[in-house]
């Protein structure tokens, strides 16, 4: 092994999903990699538990900080003790539906989150390669297919926020010369994803109802069609950005369009069942304002950053209810076989 020191890494939001698969990355990269986390009374990192090392284990390479991205200057004083080479800030209030819920807390930790930040950067004095994970909300209302010249028109206060971080990003790269860059990524799933998002609700749901722990599965608008890849592969491009030599921002998607309706054929037909008798529609789980439809263009990461999805919809749905078909234990064991070799 080389005698370098090996890479620093900040990741906020390393306990959500994305940021699980990303320290994944990274540690098998060499790097050492510092997680921030909010306090909470309860633990919240069951999705990092795996990689998890005490602190006084040899070759420890994944430290936890507490942290938030409401408070300011405990940004600056862990820049200035860690001095990364790479910060991924992918921390977020990142519910959609629920954004217009807690559209103020939103917008603080979505929006002002991000320039907290980035000012955290330029007042510890240090120069790491920025990573900002924008959306595909952010296009909103505008017509597919969205590529990075696409103008943006969002329609939650998620996207709204999401918009405000896009631009200072790009305000800080091109006014302090930052190597900063935006990931507008579209949907990305996994069987880590929140049980609340639309995919995992669906999956969970089938595993239950295929277990006989459930027997119904309400559901909002089944019309809206969105381009779903594995998170997996997408951490893979936030990491690839910030090799690139020069910093400029990119859209990460598939290409493919499905719908809520089509998701739910797909987990229930991998498990044998019929999704139309068990679905049923409940208007809360509208939103004031609807998203049509978001169907990335991936063609500038591809050929600048060679990178290529390989998992598509259909066998995302199915990698999902196989997790959580499994995660049933020995009550969904009956069906596992079947699920695993369909």
């Amino acid at each position: 092994m080389s005698n370098l020191s090996p890479k620093r890494a900040i990741i906020t939001g390393i306990t959500g999903q994305d940021g699980s698969y990303l320290a994944e990355l990274l540690l098998s990269k060499g790097y050492e990699v510092h997680g921030f986390i909010r306090r909470s009374s309860s633990f919240n990192t069951g999705r990092i538990d795996h990689v998890y090392q005490e602190p006084h284990a040899p070759n420890h390479n994944l430290i936890l900080h507490f942290a938030d991205l409401t408070d300011a200057s405990r940004l600056v004083t862990l820049l200035n003790e860690i001095q990364p080479d790479e910060v991924y800030n992918l921390a977020a209030q990142s519910h959609v539906r629920v954004s217009f819920d807690e559209p103020e807390y939103t917008g603080d930790v979505t929006g002002l989150g991000t320039i907290r930040l980035l000012e955290a950067i330029r007042a510890a004095g240090v120069s790491p390669r920025f990573y900002q994970a924008s959306s595909s909300e952010m296009f909103g209302a505008t017509p597919p297919p969205q590529n990075e010249e696409t103008p943006f028109y969002p329609r939650s206060p998620y996207g709204v926020a999401k918009v405000y971080s896009y631009w200072i990003t790009r305000n800080y790269r091109e006014a302090y010369g930052l190597f900063a860059v935006n990931g507008i990524l579209f949907n990305h799933e996994s069987p880590r994803r929140g049980g609340t998002f639309v995919t995992r609700k669906i999956t969970r749901a089938v595993a239950r109802i295929a277990a006989g722990q459930q027997s119904e599965l309400y559901m909002g608008n089944l019309d809206a069609v969105r381009d779903w890849g594995y998170a997996p592969e997408y951490v893979e491009a936030m990491w690839r950005m910030l090799q690139h030599d020069e910093p400029t921002d990119y859209v990460v998607a598939t290409g493919t369009a499905y719908s809520v309706r089509d998701f739910l054929q797909f987990s229930f037909e991998h498990v044998g069942l019929d999704w139309e008798k068990f679905v049923k529609f409940d208007e809360r789980y509208l939103r004031p304002t609807e998203v049509d439809s978001l169907i990335g263009d991936a063609s500038k990461a591809k050929d600048k950053l060679g990178w290529t999805p390989k998992i598509l919809t259909p066998r995302l749905a199915q990698i999902m209810v196989d997790a959580d078909v499994a995660a049933l234990g020995v009550e969904g064991s009956r069906f596992i076989d079947s699920v695993v070799t369909a």
